[in-house]
């Protein structure tokens, strides 16, 4: 049997009908090369004392410079200490700094944006301007002049003053969100009900700022893991006894003059790796949580 096209003929949608669907928006495909990388380099990081069993701090002058070899799988600095171990014991101390810099910029970050978001008009004002005029100033001049003033280079101290110098635009973000949130209705419930600030922010504001404030965090590690290098690099950083991938960076100087070019570029692509792959995370958890947030 044989159809023409005008044996079937369609009724129009009633008025008032609902308009079809839209198709659903395909998922952000997760970035699991930097999920697996950055696994191994935090699995090779804590387990660096049986990956690694030199120790990071010995100076063999038998084999000072020395290339990539079966003995050393990375070389050794211009000083004799085996790049292998320096890695992975290197990086230990380089993402701790970065996680103490990020729990300190996120406590201080929701402290204030959730104060300036609940506060009068004039004193958030005020507060924003600080923020403004602080922001105006670069960050590693901040870092460097409180690094001069308190003088402790060790692990807590950099993550410190890392910490301290990098809230800034979280606590805008937080502010944002406090301000758009202070007069949903579960807010406003809450009020009526005489719930305290401490209350309301752990229980209605907290949650909801979890998907910004996850994407905030993962970027202020990766920034002060980065921050910590720098300073290393430029011998602000570190002491020479503490080994961390920036202060193997710092020796850059002597390894190009000696030739040494494993003393950078190995240490280098670990920086690089780890840095690009959390920023890689911290992108797709940003994504999600504005997918999520349209969604509602």
């Amino acid at each position: 049997m044989n159809f023409l096209p005008g044996d079937f003929s369609f009724a129009p949608a009633p008025p008032g009908a609902a308009p079809p669907l839209p198709p659903p928006k395909p998922r952000a495909k997760r970035p699991w090369a930097a999920f697996c990388l950055l696994g191994l380099i935090l699995l090779g990081c804590a387990l660096a004392g049986a990956l690694a069993p030199r120790d990071p701090g010995y100076l063999d002058l038998s084999h000072i410079g020395a290339p990539p070899s079966p003995e050393f799988w990375f070389g050794t600095d211009p000083m004799g200490r085996d790049l292998f171990s320096m890695i992975w014991h290197g990086g230990r101390v380089s993402l701790l700094v970065g996680c103490l810099a990020a729990a300190i910029s996120t406590a201080i970050a929701l402290l204030y944006g959730s104060v300036s978001g609940v506060a009068p008009a004039k004193a958030d004002a005020a507060m924003m301007r600080f923020i403004e005029l602080s922001l105006s100033v670069p960050s590693i001049l901040l870092v460097i002049f409180l690094q001069a003033v308190i003088g402790r280079q060790s692990p807590a101290g950099i993550a410190l003053v890392v910490g301290v110098t990098g809230w800034m635009q979280m606590a805008q973000v937080v502010r944002g969100e406090v301000r758009r949130l202070r007069h949903s209705a579960y807010v406003l419930a809450a009020r009526t009900m005489k719930a305290g600030f401490w209350h309301i922010l752990r229980r209605h504001l907290l949650p909801n700022l979890l998907s910004p404030l996850m994407f905030m965090v993962v970027t202020n590690i990766s920034a002060a893991i980065a921050t910590e290098s720098t300073l290393s690099f430029l011998g602000l950083g570190l002491p020479v006894g503490v080994v961390s991938w920036g202060s193997l960076l710092s020796q850059a100087d002597r390894a190009l003059l000696s030739g040494s070019w494993w003393v950078i570029v190995i240490p280098g692509v670990f920086l690089i790796t780890t840095l690009v792959s959390i920023t890689d995370i911290g992108n797709y958890i940003r994504r999600e949580g504005n997918k999520t947030c349209s969604n509602l």
